[in-house]
């Protein structure tokens, strides 16, 4: 959550796709209020809910999950592709915003140029 807190929640009028991990509704909900910006990620299912309430929500969640998820896997086989080709993961010796940027684009470049 640091990064897309630090990098993207000052972008106005876009809706951001994130995994579960993303979801954090107060901040979120303030996002929305004052950039008109909204992250969309799968639902999480909340602990201690009654079995009712889970039944009610259960066919709606799952197609949202879904619609949600299917927008994301495009991104995540390029994610894949790209550790795969490039092992951009291997940062161990980054030690500043700056570098990890050059560390970034150069695997990335260098992953398209192999392309």
């Amino acid at each position: 959550m640091n990064v897309f807190k630090q990098y993207w929640s000052n972008i106005s009028k876009r809706t951001f796709f994130g995994d579960k991990i993303y979801y954090n509704t107060d901040f979120f909900e303030k996002l929305f209020q004052e950039l008109n910006s909204i992250m969309l990620t799968p639902i999480k299912m909340i602990k201690g809910q009654c079995d009712d309430l889970k039944k009610r929500g259960k066919a709606f969640n799952d197609f949202f999950s879904k619609v949600v998820s299917k927008v994301r896997q495009p991104i995540e086989s390029f994610f894949s592709w790209l550790i795969q080709k490039t092992e951009i993961q291997r940062a161990s010796k980054v030690r500043s915003d700056k570098g990890l940027i050059v560390h970034v684009f150069g695997r990335i470049s260098a992953a398209l140029l192999c392309f």
